[in-house]
């Protein structure tokens, strides 16, 4: 299937979850992510949920990196739809988060993150078994990992499909993929 095929059907897949599934399927998604070793990890950046779109509830890893590993820098995007490029700010609470015109959560100021990053939680409507995933099309994570080497973790809430049909040299291989049920590595 191609990537505007997909987009279609697990968008509505995923509109069509109750808030119950939401919440049960990113706290599996917690537990998994609390399994990882973390050891190596000095910057983690993390994706804030568009609660509209079903996303999962990336505010319980936060939290829960918050108390578990205080010594991890977390940063959080911005999103500039002009350049279609993410500008990254360090976290400091859910205080300091506004909804954007497109409905997105995101800091309103405050500290600009300039340095490396070790791990990235990347949004996504479905990836396949090659470790390639579909977005919402606008190019923004691709073009965030497209120069950096980092540890590249999806979060998902469905399994994968078998491949997606039209990749491109812009498209950027994930590493792992955590589900409610699993863990994938690529």
């Amino acid at each position: 299937m191609t990537k505007a095929e997909i987009r279609k059907i697990a968008g509505l897949r995923r509109k069509t979850l109750f808030e119950e599934d939401v919440d049960a399927y990113s706290k599996r998604l917690l537990d998994l992510f609390s399994s990882l070793d973390l050891s190596s990890i000095k910057v983690i950046h993390v994706f804030l949920p568009i609660a509209d779109k079903n996303e999962p509830n990336t505010f319980l890893i936060i939290d829960w990196l918050t108390i578990y590993h205080p010594e991890i820098r977390i940063i959080v995007p911005k999103a500039d739809f002009n350049s279609s490029l993410m500008i990254n700010y360090v976290y400091k609470g859910r205080k300091g988060l506004v909804k954007s015109l497109y409905g997105i959560l995101e800091p309103e100021m405050g500290e600009l993150h300039s340095g490396g990053v070790d791990m990235v939680l990347i949004p996504m409507l479905a990836f396949d078994l090659q470790g390639y995933r579909v977005g919402y099309g606008k190019g923004f994570y691709d073009r965030f990992l497209q120069d950096i080497d980092v540890f590249k973790i999806g979060l998902s809430f469905f399994d994968p499909v078998d491949r997606i049909d039209d990749i491109n040299e812009h498209d950027v291989r994930m590493d792992s993929c955590i589900t409610p049920d699993r863990i994938y590595r690529f």
